[in-house]
């Protein structure tokens, strides 16, 4: 941590303190993913951040637009979730959230805790930038050609490379997978921000 300037990641359980349709969905979908790879399943772990710059704290997170208490202000794009016809119904539209003081719902349950993340007031910056300009394909599909579908993963680890952040080390805790991660990876901009301005 530098100067004010902090970030955290959470790897958190799919559905923990919250909807139990959400959780019901994630299981069911990693017991089909791990009997076609022929492995046991695995927890299904979704990621937000905390992120500080100049004392200020910002919670970003995904989470479907029906869900949480954040005011209507944090949401700053939205997407359709399972394809586009379902995403004119709010009960099939995803919103990354970006708020001043946000909470994240189920922070309790963080596999690990909070990781600190590496970086300065600059790439800060930049996280807090780019979050206006992220993606919004739809969720649980591969809609940009990444191999893998979009999700609150691909969000978060989509934002971290694009602002200049080392990701070679973040990786889900021991027993626990995310899905998306990886297509954030190979979507995010390139270069990262802070190296586009000089």
């Amino acid at each position: 941590m530098t100067g004010g300037a902090w970030v955290h990641l959470h790897w958190l359980p799919l559905g923990a303190g919250g909807s139990a349709l959400v959780r019901l969905s994630g299981r069911t979908y990693e017991r089909v993913v791990a009997r076609r790879a022929h492995r046991s399943p695995r927890a299904i772990l979704h990621t937000a951040l905390e992120v500080c710059l100049e004392g200020q704290a910002w919670t970003v997170e995904v989470a479907p637009v029906w869900i949480g208490t954040a005011p209507e202000s944090s949401s700053v794009a939205q997407g359709a979730v399972g394809s586009r016809l379902l995403g004119v119904s709010r009960l099939f539209r995803y919103e990354v959230r970006c708020w001043r003081d946000g909470v994240i719902p189920d922070a309790a349950y963080a596999v690990g805790g909070p990781v600190d993340v590496p970086t300065d007031p600059s790439r800060v910056a930049d996280l807090l930038e780019l979050v206006r300009a992220v993606p919004t394909p739809v969720w649980g599909r591969d809609e940009l050609g990444a191999g893998e579908m979009w999700n609150s993963n691909s969000v978060v680890a989509w934002l971290l490379v694009g602002s200049g952040h080392d990701v070679m080390t973040l990786r889900p805790p021991t027993g626990g997978r995310a899905p998306g991660w990886d297509a954030g990876l190979r979507l995010a901009p390139t270069p990262p921000l802070h190296e586009v301005r000089v």
